[in-house]
């Protein structure tokens, strides 16, 4: 196909080990500069597709069909081929930006390292000058180069993931969900930024997401996957005003619903709070380097989280909404003293958190649970999906081996991982992005917690399933009499799920109000900004 960039043609995958096709008989082209969006439910093959295009999968996966880039056979790459290959014409975006960055590397040194791989007569001094250039294109300031991957929070290194795939100006980036982590507003700054470089450089960008509101908003044209198959393709305004294929208008109207939910009405809250927070701060210093402190050079302090005072009531959903950074996780691992607050108090059912024992705090989280928001982090690769969910009954003696078993199968089938057998013995490396969050979910819940800190839960997950995980929350929170604090970048979530939301900015909460009043008249200009930034999908005509 000469005016192709990339085309596939009957392309399949099968991984080994598995019976059925993850991607099955595929055929997509992309002319250059065009951007395709690529949309479907967690596990359809989406991200398959993407790294099979630069041959990341596994060795023994089964390839079938034809994957042509410029003309050449990808397949058909030598070893040394590839290495070019990848990086100078294509690059990929990947949805965790942990498994991109090397913890033992400085951010710096992953963006000079990466140009010097690639252009050997390149000096450092001219590849730190180009890195500190791209990293600002994405928000991340020359003073952070000297930092390491776990200082930044999820959504600043998703932003240096997409630094490393435009550093080398490819032909065609790859983005598998390259916001999910971040907020509205710099969510739109990213895909303006990737947009832009396509529109300056002829560069073709696939954009990977759950997300229909971004892909119609970025997107020339869009392919709906479903099981592995192409179910629909098209114009993006054609396909999601007049879906033709079931699953489409499925995926459509559980966008617009989540789009078009009233807000919750809030009601008066019982006299006494089951969480407290009482001028909580969570303040860290960064020791200048030693030169700098032979100049004078002083101590920087980062108050992530800044006297922030917070009620949540027995029952009650409370928001937390904000930028990528701005102190939302810092203040959730705060709570559940994963880090010892700098001041303040947490007073949860009477108790202050912040004077408990080791111990003492590991008996009271059993009431008090998080979900995270990159399931990696709670998930042990080694341990099966059931193992996972029943050992916080084992570890707190909640449970015999055999009940755990039973209940850890009941779990799964709640979070809609059916058949539970399918489930139960697999591992997390086996499962996509959004079924690990899904055991995640029900990992959290199997000690049927009083409080749950939920931190992007469903952020990984397509419209229909996030919308199914969201009441499944809702029915969970009735039945078990649970309360949320409810972490979450993505507004209309918010209002979905949430009686209250309170905006949080530069480590303060700036504006807290009933879910209604907040959509409706908003007061602070930081949440004004936020409303105006979040994506709509336009209604069917």
């Amino acid at each position: 196909m000469p005016d192709s960039l990339l085309a596939l043609e009957s392309f399949s995958v099968t991984y080994p080990g598995q019976g059925e096709r993850a991607v099955d008989r595929v055929s997509l082209t992309l002319s250059a500069g065009e951007k395709l969006g690529l949309v479907g439910e967690s596990g359809c093959g989406k991200s398959t597709l993407g790294r099979a295009a630069l041959r990341l999968l596994p060795k023994p996966t089964e390839l079938q069909g034809w994957v042509w880039f410029n003309g050449e056979s990808v397949l058909d790459f030598s070893p040394q081929r590839l290495r070019r290959f990848r990086g100078e014409a294509i690059a990929l975006v990947f949805q965790d930006p942990m498994t991109r960055l090397n913890p033992l590397m400085t951010i710096g040194d992953h963006c000079t390292e990466t140009l010097r791989a690639h252009r050997s007569d390149i000096s450092q001094a001219a590849a730190k000058d180009r890195a500190i250039a791209v990293l600002e294109k994405v928000n991340i300031p020359a003073s952070r180069f000297g930092q390491y991957p776990h200082e930044f929070s999820g959504g600043m290194r998703q932003r240096v993931a997409i630094a490393l795939a435009m550093i080398l100006e490819p032909k065609l980036i790859v983005a598998d969900e390259p916001t999910t982590s971040l907020d509205v507003t710099v969510s739109a700054q990213i895909l303006d930024e990737l947009t832009r470089l396509c529109d300056d450089l002829g560069t073709t960008l696939v954009l990977i997401s759950h997300d229909l509101s971004l892909v119609a908003e970025y997107c020339d044209r869009v392919a709906v996957m479903y099981q592995g198959r192409v179910v629909e393709e098209g114009a993006a305004a054609a396909v999601f005003q007049h879906p033709q294929d079931a699953y489409t208008r499925s995926l459509v109207e559980s966008a617009l619903q989540m789009q078009q939910a009233e807000g919750l009405a809030y009601t008066a809250a019982p006299t006494e709070p089951i969480l407290r927070l009482l001028d909580l701060t969570q303040h860290y210093t960064l020791e200048a380097n030693p030169i700098a402190r032979l100049l004078g050079g002083q101590p920087q302090v980062i108050r992530a989280v800044d006297g922030v005072s917070l009620d949540i009531y027995p029952g009650e959903v409370v928001g937390l909404v904000g930028e990528s950074g701005c102190g939302k996780s810092t203040l959730s691992r705060t709570i559940l003293q994963l880090v010892k607050p700098t001041g303040g108090q947490v007073m949860f059912g009477g108790t202050d958190l912040t004077t408990l024992s080791r111990e003492a705090m590991r008996q009271q989280r059993r009431q008090l649970q998080m979900v995270f928001q990159d399931p990696h982090a709670c998930l042990n690769p080694m341990m099966s999906v059931g193992k996972s969910i029943a050992d916080p009954l084992l570890i707190h003696g909640l449970a015999t081996v055999a009940e755990a078993k039973k209940q850890a199968h009941d779990m799964l089938a709640r979070v809609s991982l059916n058949p539970t057998a399918d489930f139960f013995d697999r591992f997390p490396g086996d499962l996509s992005g959004g079924q690990q969050q899904r055991v995640a979910i029900a990992r959290a819940l199997i000690t049927h917690p009083k409080l749950v800190i939920c931190d992007e839960p469903v952020s990984m997950l397509d419209a229909t399933v996030q919308t199914q995980v969201l009441e499944l929350m809702i029915a969970l929170k009735q039945e078990f009499d649970l309360t949320y604090l409810f972490i979450t970048h993505d507004l209309w979530v918010a209002r979905f799920m949430c009686d209250r939301i309170a905006v949080m900015q530069q480590g303060k909460i700036v504006e807290l109000a009933p879910t209604k009043t907040l959509f409706e008249s908003p007061q602070h200009p930081y949440t004004q900004t936020l409303l105006q930034a979040a994506p709509v999908l336009a209604s069917q005509v």
